[in-house]
């Protein structure tokens, strides 16, 4: 009996090998198969890197990366081995992390100032002045999105002044409060904030702000989905549109108030 149960325990042993064997998806995975698939080295960064900050020697680093992951647009040592010396001194657009792979789409010229790093192609960086009572209580901070509202003065025709506000522009990016360029936590009250503008959008602010008071109205990061901007024919009617002039005619002793267009 003790034969038989040995040759059965064998019979069982041998037939689950051959079933693990035969099986298309193994359950173990040898190590020294995956370490050996091909990899290439690519360019990243050695540590956290700000927007606007240059690119030193120790801030750039090859880290090894498997060949089926790559991106086009990754620097790999095959391909440029002096990638780290090119981009030293060069200028980060947006922010990058440690370990994240470093390309040419995230830097800029060695020449150009920090805020210009920041700006997207064709926009414009415009600063208005601002006051804790115009920026949702000083707690707008840069990278923030907001709503340019522009409000005036005007005389009626009673004679008593009127306010009239309306968002002349929706969505815009906050690029600084004052020298500041980076978020961080806790309130920012300044006197200007930079805003990243399309030149029609600048000319518009300036001229509104010449003409009236700007608040900044922050928005919710839930927000993302919403279109960039909103159509702004409307507003620069609103920005432009002609001063009314008024005279005061008395009638006996009676004063009225008559506009001239």
């Amino acid at each position: 009996m003790l034969r038989t149960a040995i040759f059965t325990m064998a019979l069982i042993s041998g037939g689950s090998a051959a079933w693990l064997s035969s099986s298309p998806n193994p359950v173990i995975i040898d190590p020294a198969v995956a370490a050996a698939a091909p990899r290439e080295h690519v360019l990243v960064a050695a540590m956290d890197i700000a927007p606007g900050i240059r690119i030193e020697p120790a801030a750039l680093r090859w880290q090894p990366w498997p060949i089926d992951a790559l991106n086009e647009n990754y620097v790999t040592r095959g391909a440029r081995p002096d990638g780290a010396e090119a981009f030293t001194g060069m200028a980060v657009r947006s922010p990058v992390l440690a370990g994240e792979p470093v390309h040419a789409g995230k830097l800029a010229p060695s020449d150009a100032g920090m805020l210009s790093v920041m700006l997207a192609q064709g926009s414009r960086a415009v600063a208005v002045r601002i006051s804790a009572d115009t920026t949702a209580g000083g707690f707008i901070l840069p990278n923030d999105r907001v709503d340019v509202l522009h409000t005036r003065m005007r005389q009626g025709t009673d004679g008593q002044s009127e306010a009239s506000s309306r968002a002349i522009i929706r969505k815009v990016r906050v690029l600084a409060i004052d020298q500041m360029i980076d978020a961080v936590t806790g309130s920012a009250v300044g006197k200007t904030a930079t805003l990243e503008l399309t030149p029609d959008e600048a000319e518009m602010v300036v001229a509104a702000e010449a003409a009236g008071t700007i608040t900044l109205i922050l928005r919710s990061v839930s927000d993302a989905d919403e279109p960039d901007r909103a159509p702004i024919v409307v507003e620069e009617q609103l920005v432009q549109a002609p001063e009314v002039r008024t005279i005061r005619v008395f009638r006996g002793i009676q004063p009225e108030l008559v506009e001239l267009n």
